[in-house]
C-alpha cells in the first residue's frame, strides 16, 4: 500500500509551488511514461498496477487500482503514474533554424498541444514568458503525449530575450501581413504567439521585426480568431514548407 507521505507528495505536485520545491513532476499513462523513460529525464518513482516496465533507476511499486486512482490526476487512472525529476533549465540557442515563442499562454491544454506541435514540425526550442503556464503542469504533460521529451522548453523574460537576440522576429496578429503572400525569413527566425484573450502585449510587440497573419476565408468572416495552437500549427507549416 502507498504510505501517507507518498500520497501527500504526489498530490502536492499538482501545484507549481510544490513542483519547484521538490524538483519533481508527474506523468501518467503507459505511452507517456515510456517516452520519458527512454529520454534523458530521470525517474524518481514509478507506480503501476502491473509489472510492465523495465527500469534501471528509481523506485518501482506495484499498487492496486484503488491506490492508483487515489494519486491520479485523471478521472479514470491509466495503468501507471510516474514521478520524474525536473531538469535544470538551459539557455536559448541562437543557432536553431526556427524558434517558437509564447507570450503569456495560460491554458494548459494549449501549451501541451503547442509542445506536441513543435515536436511534429521539428521545432526543437520553445521560449516561454515567465507568466506562461508551467510546462510540468500535469495537464500540460498529459497533452504533450511524450513530446515534452523532444522539445526544449525554456522559461525566461521574453522581452529581454527578444531584445538580446539578432534573429528575425515575427509576431502573429489579426492585422499582420498575409503569411502566404509575404516573403519569409525561414532561417534563424522566431515566431511569437500571444495570449489567448489579449494577443501579443505592447511590450513584446515593440521588439518585433514584422507582423504576420492567417487570412480569413469564410463568406461572412464572423469568426473572431483562431485558437492559438491552431494558428501556430498553420504558421509553422508555412515556414517549414518554404
Amino acid at each position: 500500500m502507498l504510505s501517507k507521505n507518498q500520497i501527500k507528495l504526489i498530490k502536492s505536485l499538482n501545484k507549481k509551488k510544490h513542483r519547484l520545491e521538490n524538483g519533481l513532476f508527474v506523468a501518467e499513462g503507459v505511452k507517456v511514461i515510456k517516452e520519458f523513460l527512454k529520454s534523458p529525464f530521470r525517474l524518481n518513482a514509478l507506480y503501476s498496477i502491473a509489472d510492465i516496465f523495465h527500469i534501471e533507476e528509481g523506485e518501482s511499486h506495484i499498487i492496486s487500482e484503488k491506490d492508483l486512482q487515489q494519486i491520479s490526476n485523471l478521472k479514470t487512472a491509466q495503468t501507471a503514474l510516474a514521478v520524474f525529476e525536473i531538469p535544470k533549465s538551459s539557455v536559448p540557442d541562437e543557432k536553431v533554424e526556427l524558434t517558437l515563442a509564447l507570450d503569456s499562454i495560460r491554458d494548459p491544454g494549449n501549451l501541451g498541444t503547442i509542445i506536441r506541435m513543435c515536436d511534429w514540425f521539428g521545432v526543437k526550442q520553445l521560449i516561454c514568458s515567465l507568466d506562461t503556464v508551467d510546462c510540468f503542469n500535469p495537464k500540460v504533460v498529459q497533452a504533450t503525449m511524450g513530446s515534452l521529451t523532444r522539445v526544449n522548453v525554456i522559461f525566461t523574460d521574453l522581452e529581454s530575450y527578444l531584445l538580446s537576440t539578432s534573429n528575425f522576429k515575427y509576431g502573429a496578429f489579426m492585422d499582420g501581413e498575409n503569411i502566404y503572400e509575404t516573403s519569409l525569413k525561414t532561417k534563424n527566425a522566431i515566431i511569437v504567439l500571444g495570449n489567448e484573450a489579449n494577443g501579443i502585449s505592447s511590450e513584446i510587440n515593440s521588439q518585433l521585426d514584422a507582423k504576420i497573419s492567417i487570412p480569413r476565408h469564410g463568406v461572412i468572416k464572423s469568426a473572431e480568431s483562431l485558437n492559438v495552437a491552431m494558428a501556430g500549427a498553420i504558421m509553422l507549416s508555412e515556414f517549414k514548407r518554404r
